[in-house]
């Protein structure tokens, strides 16, 4: 695989996963490193949606939107290393492992989601998933997912 970093935009994200608002949970993708990791930004703001019911006195994100913002950042990684932009290919987890919460993700925090690939065999990928906040991880996990076309 290349060695270059690439990077992309919201835009380019879009061309290569069939999530939508409010459901695309990456804003911008860094150091994309085919077949093997990238880093997935999630700016979170005090306008998602999910605020309004968790909670309305102390907005926090969602665990299993932490899960699921690492789950697209790895769409990425395994989209951009098969070439499947534009596909209409759909990535579905098929297990979560080892999932720990270590910190609150409140409004105003940058979420820097650090996936690596364990393994993978045709369609299913095995990722290992890092959230961070300020450099304080807020949030791990391992998953299993498969991409269908």
């Amino acid at each position: 695989m290349s060695e270059e970093l690439l990077s992309l935009n919201i835009n380019e994200i879009k061309e290569c996963l069939p999530h939508r608002y409010p459901m695309l949970l990456i804003d911008r993708v860094e150091e994309l490193k085919l077949g093997e990791s990238a880093i997935g930004i999630k700016n979170v703001t005090c306008n998602e949606p999910f605020f309004q019911g968790h909670f309305p006195a102390r907005p926090i994100m969602p665990g299993v939107l932490i899960v699921e913002a690492m789950g697209q950042t790895a769409g990425i990684v395994v989209a951009k290393t098969m070439n499947l932009e534009k596909s209409g290919g759909l990535v579905y987890f098929m297990s979560m492992d080892n999932v720990k919460f270590r910190k609150l993700v409140e409004p105003g925090d940058v979420l820097r989601l650090h996936v690596t690939k364990e393994k993978s065999r045709g369609n299913v990928w095995r990722f290992v998933g890092n959230a961070y906040v300020n450099n304080a991880l807020v949030a791990e996990a391992t998953f299993t997912a498969m991409i269908v076309l």
